[in-house]
């Protein structure tokens, strides 16, 4: 089995067991580069096209989707495959948004190759770590009351991520399945308003939703953007699409791949145990947009010298250092920044505002860090537990760039802490802003290195 991703250092090991690691070969290509697809193996039996571009920013992501299909088609031909497999959404409507447009386009690229095609196009996937469930849990979870648009009255026909890979593994060389389409969903037809209800009373919450007659798709968009840990250009997308009804015209499939469905409420009961076991391999919020970060971050393991302005704070203690090294693992998200949390979490709304991503992403788990991570508004660049060295580099919107830096160290038979907060300043806006949060640095870096020590 071949494994291709974008960077191989984000494919940890340590999430998979080891006879699932013996039949797998990680490889490193990019889609919209189809000079890295040179070197990929011929000898392959069947391609799962499982890409998708929506994190990036709203105008380019039907491009980019175009171009990484087409070089995928252009590498497939070459190749001694028999099937592709690509699972896409389902378009109903004659009008379909931006998101779902882009999905048959790319549909319809895959379809001029030599090897045979099957689509599964699927309704809404709920899983733990997936966009759909957590745009649910951050509107059920931080709302008691809402007033929502006419959209939450739109039907849809929710499927299990587990369901939606039984089908996927069900196709495999499955010849009378070639250069078809399938439908997929779950058991249930609910409203968005129903999941979302449904959701709260799986958690215990009470909830109250009223709609307006109106769709109000800018609002929306808004309104996703600030309360739940979206960009904003996916909420755009999110909201074109949400205006149209998902439901399977044929689950003609169903006989062929007799799978047992989960329920809506049985697929969020598997979300709510993968959470509470902190058992999230993955999440949406973790994906980069990569034209708002280098594409080789990972690389920059040193935060810069030479231009920047630097904060640093050191200090020596005497417990344990684990015990420092797992306070620092933990910061971010419900954890929180461990001093002034209320300031960190003005300092997102600002970010918000200005079209940055905010705090709302939080962090895949509570207790754990990878390279690649989302943790609020930083990138983790490097998390290296053992040596006990933390580096983030800021993805808010700034006149410049930022990381921070956590580090345990031994030092004349004693453990010191050290922190520090780095800045490169853009031009005079950038030096200007720097000396205006000065004072702030003083003030919360300072406690908050304190703290970490010290907790």
């Amino acid at each position: 089995m071949i494994c291709l991703v974008r960077d191989k250092r984000r494919f940890d090991a340590e999430d998979f067991n080891e006879a699932f690691l013996k039949n797998v070969t990680v490889i490193e290509a990019d889609l919209n580069d189809r000079k890295t697809l040179l070197g990929l193996p011929m000898l392959i039996d069947v391609a799962y096209y499982l890409v998708h571009s929506m994190t990036t920013s709203y105008p380019k992501f039907g491009k980019w989707e175009e171009d990484a299909a087409e070089n995928f088609v252009n590498y497939i031909d070459q190749t001694e495959a028999k099937q592709i497999i690509y699972l896409s959404g389902i378009t109903n409507s004659d009008v379909p948004s931006s998101h779902l447009s882009s999905r048959k386009i790319v549909e319809g690229i895959l379809q001029k190759s030599r090897v045979p095609l099957t689509t599964l196009r699927a309704t809404i996937i709920i899983g733990s770590g997936s966009a759909s469930f957590e745009i649910i849990r951050d509107l059920a979870e931080k709302l008691p009351i809402m007033i929502a648009p006419k959209w939450m009255k739109s039907k849809c026909q929710p499927i299990s991520i587990r369901n939606v890979i039984e089908y996927l593994k069900g196709l495999l060389l499955m010849k009378e399945t070639y250069r078809e389409v399938y439908d997929i969903g779950g058991p249930d037809i609910l409203t968005y308003k129903e999941m979302l209800l449904a959701y709260a009373k799986g958690r215990g919450l009470k909830r109250m939703i009223f709609t307006t007659p109106a769709h109000t798709p800018k609002l929306s968009s808004l309104w996703l953007y600030f309360v739940t840990s979206t960009s904003y250009s996916l909420a755009i997308s999110l909201v074109s699409s949400l205006k149209n009804e998902v439901i399977c015209r044929d689950m003609c499939i169903h006989t062929m791949i007799p799978v047992r469905l989960l329920s809506y409420e049985q697929t969020l009961q598997i979300a709510f145990e993968r959470i509470h076991q902190k058992n999230i391999v993955s999440s949406w919020k973790d994906a980069v947009a990569l034209d708002t970060i280098d594409k080789d971050f990972l690389n920059f393991t040193e935060a810069p010298e030479h231009g920047c302005f630097k904060d640093k704070c050191q200090i020596e203690f005497d417990r344990p250092s684990n015990d420092v090294i797992e306070n620092i693992w933990r910061i971010g998200g419900n954890n929180g920044w461990y001093f002034a949390d209320w300031m960190w979490g003005l300092r997102g709304m600002i970010d918000k505002v200005v079209g940055g991503v905010g705090l709302r992403r939080g962090r895949r788990s509570e207790n754990d860090l990878k390279a690649g991570d989302a943790l609020d508004f930083w990138r983790v660049i490097l998390a290296d537990k053992k040596s006990g060295r933390l580096l983030l580099y800021a993805e808010m919107k700034l006149p410049g760039e930022a990381w921070l830096e956590f580090r345990v160290r031994e030092s004349d038979n004693k453990n010191v802490f050290i922190q520090t907060a780095t800045f490169r300043p853009l031009g005079l806006l950038g030096r200007m802003y720097w000396y205006a949060v000065l004072p702030f640095h003083a003030l919360i870096l300072q406690k908050m290195a304190k703290k970490i020590v010290q907790q």
